[in-house]
Protein backbone atom coordinates (compact mmCIF):
# COMPACT_ATOMS: atom_id res chain seq x y z
CA UNK A 1 0.00 0.00 0.00
CA UNK A 2 2.73 2.67 -1.02
CA UNK A 3 0.23 4.51 -3.40
CA UNK A 4 -2.09 7.35 -1.96
CA UNK A 5 -4.82 6.30 -3.93
CA UNK A 6 -4.88 2.78 -2.41
CA UNK A 7 -4.33 3.91 0.98
CA UNK A 8 -7.80 6.39 0.67
CA UNK A 9 -9.42 3.76 -1.22
CA UNK A 10 -8.50 1.67 1.83
CA UNK A 11 -10.12 4.29 4.35
CA UNK A 12 -13.28 4.86 2.01
CA UNK A 13 -13.98 0.72 1.70
CA UNK A 14 -13.72 0.37 5.73
CA UNK A 15 -15.47 3.45 6.38
CA UNK A 16 -18.66 3.43 9.07
CA UNK A 17 -22.05 4.59 7.72
CA UNK A 18 -24.19 7.06 10.04
CA UNK A 19 -27.12 8.10 8.57
CA UNK A 20 -28.19 12.23 8.24
CA UNK A 21 -30.55 14.29 7.10
CA UNK A 22 -31.19 18.45 6.96
CA UNK A 23 -32.22 17.97 10.77
CA UNK A 24 -28.42 16.66 12.18
CA UNK A 25 -26.32 18.89 13.47
CA UNK A 26 -22.49 17.79 13.43
CA UNK A 27 -19.32 19.58 14.59
CA UNK A 28 -16.06 18.50 13.12
CA UNK A 29 -12.82 19.50 14.95
CA UNK A 30 -9.08 17.93 14.23
CA UNK A 31 -5.78 17.84 15.47
CA UNK A 32 -6.45 19.28 18.86
CA UNK A 33 -3.48 17.44 20.04
CA UNK A 34 -4.00 17.50 23.25
CA UNK A 35 -1.43 16.96 25.69
CA UNK A 36 0.02 16.41 29.17
CA UNK A 37 -0.30 20.07 29.88
CA UNK A 38 3.70 20.81 29.95
CA UNK A 39 5.36 23.61 27.50
CA UNK A 40 5.25 21.36 24.91
CA UNK A 41 1.82 20.90 24.90
CA UNK A 42 -0.16 23.01 22.23
CA UNK A 43 -3.47 22.42 23.05
CA UNK A 44 -3.24 24.05 26.63
CA UNK A 45 -2.97 27.82 24.96
CA UNK A 46 -6.64 27.21 23.62
CA UNK A 47 -7.85 24.65 25.99
CA UNK A 48 -11.03 27.17 27.31
CA UNK A 49 -11.82 28.27 24.31
CA UNK A 50 -12.23 24.44 22.81
CA UNK A 51 -14.20 23.83 26.33
CA UNK A 52 -16.45 26.61 25.55
CA UNK A 53 -16.91 25.50 22.28
CA UNK A 54 -17.65 22.14 23.69
CA UNK A 55 -20.18 23.69 25.82
CA UNK A 56 -22.06 25.12 23.78
CA UNK A 57 -22.51 22.64 20.86
CA UNK A 58 -22.97 20.17 23.63
CA UNK A 59 -26.25 22.53 24.57
CA UNK A 60 -27.24 23.11 21.32
CA UNK A 61 -27.88 19.10 20.06
CA UNK A 62 -24.80 18.81 17.69
CA UNK A 63 -23.04 15.79 16.99
CA UNK A 64 -19.53 15.63 17.75
CA UNK A 65 -16.79 14.36 15.39
CA UNK A 66 -12.92 14.22 15.88
CA UNK A 67 -11.52 14.01 12.56
CA UNK A 68 -7.97 12.67 13.85
CA UNK A 69 -5.04 13.60 16.04
CA UNK A 70 -7.56 14.28 18.90
CA UNK A 71 -4.94 13.38 21.53
CA UNK A 72 -0.86 13.76 21.32
CA UNK A 73 0.66 10.40 21.56
CA UNK A 74 3.40 10.97 19.87
CA UNK A 75 5.04 13.42 22.68
CA UNK A 76 3.56 11.28 25.43
CA UNK A 77 3.88 7.69 26.26
CA UNK A 78 0.39 7.34 27.29
CA UNK A 79 -3.08 8.22 27.45
CA UNK A 80 -3.39 9.17 31.92
CA UNK A 81 -1.22 12.25 31.57
CA UNK A 82 -3.48 13.73 28.59
CA UNK A 83 -6.29 12.48 30.47
CA UNK A 84 -5.35 13.84 33.69
CA UNK A 85 -4.75 17.42 32.30
CA UNK A 86 -7.91 17.63 30.40
CA UNK A 87 -10.40 16.02 32.52
CA UNK A 88 -12.74 18.67 32.26
CA UNK A 89 -12.88 18.09 28.39
CA UNK A 90 -12.98 14.26 28.82
CA UNK A 91 -16.11 14.43 30.73
CA UNK A 92 -17.98 16.77 28.79
CA UNK A 93 -17.17 13.90 25.70
CA UNK A 94 -18.32 11.48 27.88
CA UNK A 95 -21.73 12.83 28.12
CA UNK A 96 -21.76 13.26 24.15
CA UNK A 97 -20.83 9.63 24.24
CA UNK A 98 -23.73 8.73 26.18
CA UNK A 99 -26.28 10.25 23.43
CA UNK A 100 -24.36 8.24 21.20
CA UNK A 101 -23.29 11.41 19.41
CA UNK A 102 -19.53 11.27 19.63
CA UNK A 103 -17.78 9.73 16.47
CA UNK A 104 -13.84 9.73 16.60
CA UNK A 105 -11.36 8.91 13.64
CA UNK A 106 -7.52 8.00 14.07
CA UNK A 107 -4.79 10.41 13.00
CA UNK A 108 -1.37 9.77 12.50
CA UNK A 109 -0.69 10.89 16.46
CA UNK A 110 -3.17 8.95 17.53
CA UNK A 111 -3.36 5.60 15.04
CA UNK A 112 -2.77 3.29 18.62
CA UNK A 113 -6.41 4.14 18.46
CA UNK A 114 -6.92 1.81 15.47
CA UNK A 115 -6.08 -0.62 18.02
CA UNK A 116 -9.33 -1.76 19.34
CA UNK A 117 -7.62 -3.80 22.33
CA UNK A 118 -5.44 -0.26 23.14
CA UNK A 119 -8.66 1.37 23.08
CA UNK A 120 -10.43 -1.01 25.45
CA UNK A 121 -7.57 -0.60 27.93
CA UNK A 122 -7.16 2.89 27.97
CA UNK A 123 -10.40 4.54 26.86
CA UNK A 124 -13.13 2.23 28.40
CA UNK A 125 -12.73 3.22 31.93
CA UNK A 126 -10.40 5.62 34.29
CA UNK A 127 -9.30 5.13 37.59
CA UNK A 128 -11.25 7.48 40.05
CA UNK A 129 -8.65 8.61 42.79
CA UNK A 130 -11.26 9.39 45.29
CA UNK A 131 -13.25 6.05 44.95
CA UNK A 132 -10.50 3.93 44.20
CA UNK A 133 -12.04 2.33 41.56
CA UNK A 134 -12.58 2.03 37.98
CA UNK A 135 -15.37 4.33 36.56
CA UNK A 136 -16.67 4.28 32.85
CA UNK A 137 -15.40 6.75 30.71
CA UNK A 138 -16.04 5.65 26.73
CA UNK A 139 -17.31 2.12 27.23
CA UNK A 140 -17.47 0.35 23.67
CA UNK A 141 -16.29 3.44 21.81
CA UNK A 142 -14.44 2.58 18.55
CA UNK A 143 -11.97 4.87 16.60
CA UNK A 144 -12.37 4.46 12.81
CA UNK A 145 -10.08 5.13 9.55
CA UNK A 146 -13.17 6.85 7.97
CA UNK A 147 -16.87 7.50 8.03
CA UNK A 148 -19.41 8.46 6.15
CA UNK A 149 -22.05 10.54 6.62
CA UNK A 150 -24.78 8.85 4.44
CA UNK A 151 -28.07 11.46 3.72
CA UNK A 152 -31.45 9.46 4.09
CA UNK A 153 -33.10 11.22 1.18
CA UNK A 154 -30.72 12.45 -1.30
CA UNK A 155 -28.27 9.98 -0.74
CA UNK A 156 -25.57 12.27 -0.77
CA UNK A 157 -22.40 11.21 0.88
CA UNK A 158 -19.73 12.59 2.84
CA UNK A 159 -16.45 11.26 3.24
CA UNK A 160 -14.36 12.22 6.62
CA UNK A 161 -10.39 10.76 7.40
CA UNK A 162 -7.50 13.04 9.02
CA UNK A 163 -6.07 12.76 5.51
CA UNK A 164 -2.52 11.92 6.09
CA UNK A 165 -3.31 8.51 3.82
CA UNK A 166 -1.77 11.42 1.41
CA UNK A 167 1.31 12.17 3.45
CA UNK A 168 2.96 8.81 3.30
CA UNK A 169 6.06 9.23 5.41
CA UNK A 170 3.75 10.48 8.40
CA UNK A 171 1.09 7.19 7.20
CA UNK A 172 4.03 3.76 6.33
CA UNK A 173 6.51 5.27 8.60
CA UNK A 174 4.45 6.81 11.66
CA UNK A 175 6.27 5.19 14.59
CA UNK A 176 9.78 6.07 13.15
CA UNK A 177 7.72 9.93 13.46
CA UNK A 178 6.84 9.09 16.97
CA UNK A 179 10.27 8.40 17.78
CA UNK A 180 11.64 11.15 16.56
CA UNK A 181 8.90 13.34 17.79
CA UNK A 182 9.74 12.29 21.42
CA UNK A 183 13.81 12.08 21.35
CA UNK A 184 14.32 15.20 19.62
CA UNK A 185 11.79 17.39 18.80
CA UNK A 186 9.67 17.63 21.96
CA UNK A 187 12.10 18.85 23.82
CA UNK A 188 13.40 21.24 20.48
CA UNK A 189 9.58 22.41 20.72
CA UNK A 190 9.98 23.80 24.32
CA UNK A 191 12.85 25.86 22.90
CA UNK A 192 10.90 26.98 19.95
CA UNK A 193 12.24 25.12 16.87
CA UNK A 194 9.29 23.26 14.94
CA UNK A 195 9.32 19.96 14.00
CA UNK A 196 10.33 20.17 9.52
CA UNK A 197 8.58 17.10 8.79
CA UNK A 198 4.91 18.72 9.69
CA UNK A 199 2.75 19.33 6.86
CA UNK A 200 2.10 21.86 9.15
CA UNK A 201 5.37 23.65 9.52
CA UNK A 202 6.28 22.86 5.89
CA UNK A 203 4.48 24.18 3.40
CA UNK A 204 5.77 22.36 0.31
CA UNK A 205 4.86 19.14 2.15
CA UNK A 206 1.42 20.76 2.48
CA UNK A 207 0.75 21.28 -0.92
CA UNK A 208 1.70 18.25 -2.35
CA UNK A 209 -0.38 16.64 0.27
CA UNK A 210 -3.58 18.69 -0.61
CA UNK A 211 -2.64 18.07 -4.32
CA UNK A 212 -2.61 14.12 -3.85
CA UNK A 213 -6.00 14.66 -1.82
CA UNK A 214 -7.88 16.45 -4.19
CA UNK A 215 -7.03 14.14 -6.88
CA UNK A 216 -8.58 11.17 -5.37
CA UNK A 217 -11.21 13.19 -5.09
CA UNK A 218 -11.69 14.20 -8.42
CA UNK A 219 -11.25 10.50 -9.74
CA UNK A 220 -14.24 9.62 -7.32
CA UNK A 221 -16.50 11.91 -8.89
CA UNK A 222 -15.66 14.90 -6.92
CA UNK A 223 -16.84 13.27 -3.65
CA UNK A 224 -17.59 15.80 -0.96
CA UNK A 225 -14.17 14.77 1.43
CA UNK A 226 -13.66 16.44 4.63
CA UNK A 227 -9.67 15.99 5.88
CA UNK A 228 -7.61 17.57 8.83
CA UNK A 229 -4.12 16.67 9.23
CA UNK A 230 -2.38 19.80 7.22
CA UNK A 231 -3.43 22.69 9.77
CA UNK A 232 -4.94 24.50 6.83
CA UNK A 233 -8.68 25.39 6.64
CA UNK A 234 -9.91 24.71 2.98
CA UNK A 235 -13.57 25.54 2.15
CA UNK A 236 -14.51 25.10 -1.94
CA UNK A 237 -17.16 26.93 -3.54
CA UNK A 238 -20.34 24.87 -5.04
CA UNK A 239 -18.86 23.48 -8.59
CA UNK A 240 -14.97 23.36 -7.52
CA UNK A 241 -12.73 20.30 -5.91
CA UNK A 242 -15.06 19.41 -2.95
CA UNK A 243 -12.30 19.05 -0.66
CA UNK A 244 -12.67 20.45 2.48
CA UNK A 245 -10.23 20.93 5.76
CA UNK A 246 -11.34 21.93 9.16
CA UNK A 247 -7.82 22.86 10.47
CA UNK A 248 -6.72 22.62 13.97
CA UNK A 249 -7.39 23.34 17.64
CA UNK A 250 -3.84 24.99 17.89
CA UNK A 251 -3.54 27.61 15.80
CA UNK A 252 -2.40 30.77 17.84
CA UNK A 253 -5.21 31.90 19.96
CA UNK A 254 -8.08 30.15 18.29
CA UNK A 255 -9.15 27.21 16.85
CA UNK A 256 -11.20 26.43 13.96
CA UNK A 257 -14.29 23.53 12.76
CA UNK A 258 -16.79 22.94 10.39
CA UNK A 259 -20.33 22.88 10.69
CA UNK A 260 -22.93 20.94 9.60
CA UNK A 261 -26.90 22.32 10.14
CA UNK A 262 -30.25 22.63 8.54
CA UNK A 263 -28.48 20.57 5.60
CA UNK A 264 -26.01 23.62 5.27
CA UNK A 265 -21.87 22.89 5.73
CA UNK A 266 -19.72 26.29 7.50
CA UNK A 267 -16.49 27.16 8.31
CA UNK A 268 -15.92 28.41 11.90
CA UNK A 269 -13.34 29.90 14.01
CA UNK A 270 -13.39 30.19 17.92
CA UNK A 271 -11.43 32.38 19.36
CA UNK A 272 -10.85 35.51 22.43
CA UNK A 273 -12.13 38.89 22.15
CA UNK A 274 -12.94 41.45 24.25
CA UNK A 275 -16.50 43.76 24.11
CA UNK A 276 -16.94 47.09 24.67
CA UNK A 277 -16.43 47.22 28.43
CA UNK A 278 -12.97 45.24 27.74
CA UNK A 279 -14.11 42.27 28.98
CA UNK A 280 -12.24 39.03 27.77
CA UNK A 281 -14.95 36.89 26.04
CA UNK A 282 -14.65 34.13 23.86
CA UNK A 283 -17.11 34.15 20.52
CA UNK A 284 -17.52 32.55 17.57
CA UNK A 285 -17.13 33.73 13.75
CA UNK A 286 -18.48 32.41 10.37
CA UNK A 287 -14.97 32.32 8.39
CA UNK A 288 -16.94 30.75 5.27
CA UNK A 289 -20.43 29.70 4.55
CA UNK A 290 -23.30 28.18 4.95
CA UNK A 291 -23.66 26.65 1.74
CA UNK A 292 -26.29 24.19 0.81
CA UNK A 293 -24.90 20.49 0.74
CA UNK A 294 -27.11 19.15 -2.16
CA UNK A 295 -25.06 22.25 -4.51
CA UNK A 296 -21.83 20.19 -3.69
CA UNK A 297 -23.02 17.62 -6.16
CA UNK A 298 -21.22 14.17 -7.20
CA UNK A 299 -20.37 14.43 -10.94
CA UNK A 300 -22.04 11.34 -12.53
Amino acid sequence: MFSSKKRLDNAYKSAKIIDFDDNSKFIFFSDCHRGDNSFADDFANNRNIYFHALKHYYAEGFQYCEIGDGDELWENLSFQPIFEAHKNVYMLLKEFHKKNSLHMIWGNHDMVYRDPNYVKKHLYTYFDKILSIDVDLFPGIEYHEGIILKHTKTKQQLFLTHGHQADWWNFLFWKWSRFMVRVLWKPLNVMGIADPTSPAKNYSELIRIERRTKKWIIENNNLVTIVGHTHRPRFPEPGDIAYFNDGSCVHPRSITGIEIENGEISLIKWYIDTNDDGVLQIVRMLLEGPKKLIDYKTNP
